[in-house]
């Protein structure tokens, strides 16, 4: 079946219960990480904007100007 390959490069892998994971190069670790901190700074301002609506607290027709009862009755 495919082999090991136990040479130099083995010398990086991480065993653990017969799992070899190979060890991660400097520049994927902070790529991951910038693409992590970019998810959570998406998430957090989505639900800046969204959270009322999503936890129930707010009905997505009201308030913040965008065509709320507040500017109808302004044109009428």
């Amino acid at each position: 079946m495919a082999g090991g390959g136990h040479g130099a490069s083995g010398a990086h892998n991480i065993t653990h219960g017969g799992l070899s994971l190979h060890a991660t190069k400097g520049w994927h670790s902070r790529v991951g990480q910038g693409m992590c901190a970019v998810m959570w700074f998406w998430v957090l301002y989505r639900a800046k904007q969204d959270g009322a609506v999503l936890m129930g607290w707010r009905h997505p027709w009201e308030g913040h100007g965008h065509g709320g009862h507040d500017e109808e009755a302004k044109h009428h």
